[in-house]
C-alpha cells in the first residue's frame, strides 16, 4: 500500500501560484479531492497529481499530424 504525503491548501496555492480560496472553491466544487482533518484541508499527492492530469491541455482530436517535408 501506498502511503500519500498531504499538502495544505496554502502550499497547492503556492505551488500553483494562485489564491488558497482559489483551491478552496476546486475542494468545495469536488473537482479537488481533500480531507478536512480538522485544522483545514489536505490533499494527498496522489489527488493532487490525478487533478493536474484532468486539467492538462490535451491536443485537438482534429488536429493533423504535421506533415513530413524531408522527401
Amino acid at each position: 500500500m501506498t502511503r500519500d504525503q498531504y499538502q495544505t491548501v496554502r502550499e497547492v496555492a503556492e505551488r500553483l501560484k494562485i489564491s488558497e480560496a482559489t483551491v478552496r472553491l476546486w475542494i468545495r466544487s469536488g473537482e479537488l479531492r481533500a480531507i478536512d482533518i480538522g485544522k483545514g484541508w489536505r490533499i494527498a499527492d496522489s489527488d493532487f497529481d490525478a487533478f493536474l492530469n484532468n486539467h492538462a491541455t490535451r491536443a485537438r482530436p482534429d488536429a493533423a499530424a504535421p506533415e513530413d517535408r524531408s522527401a
